[in-house]
């Protein structure tokens, strides 16, 4: 459920607004005049989301690259790749 408080809580209630983010580690969306105007959450969400987004945009171009007819590589060449690498850094 989406956690929605006033913007006077920014001003009135920072620590517990912060506190909040990070309890629920979930968005709080503020409002304004009673309509929406901004979303607060902790860094470690927005960290996380982060990730996520870096994910997708991966997975576009890798949906893109088949579509295109790319055929990418086995198995096998993958960890052939990763063997030569780690042996490599060893």
């Amino acid at each position: 459920m989406p956690v929605i408080k006033p913007i006077s809580d920014l001003r009135n209630k920072a620590n517990e607004i912060s506190e909040l983010a990070h309890k629920s580690d979930e968005p709080i969306f503020i409002t304004k005049n009673g309509e929406g105007d901004m979303v607060v959450m902790s860094m470690a969400q927005y960290s996380k989301l982060q990730l996520k987004i870096d994910l997708f945009s991966k997975l576009a171009v890798a949906q893109a690259q088949k579509a295109s007819g790319d055929k990418g590589r086995t198995l096998s060449q993958v960890m052939k790749d990763l063997r030569k690498r780690l042996r490599e850094t060893a």
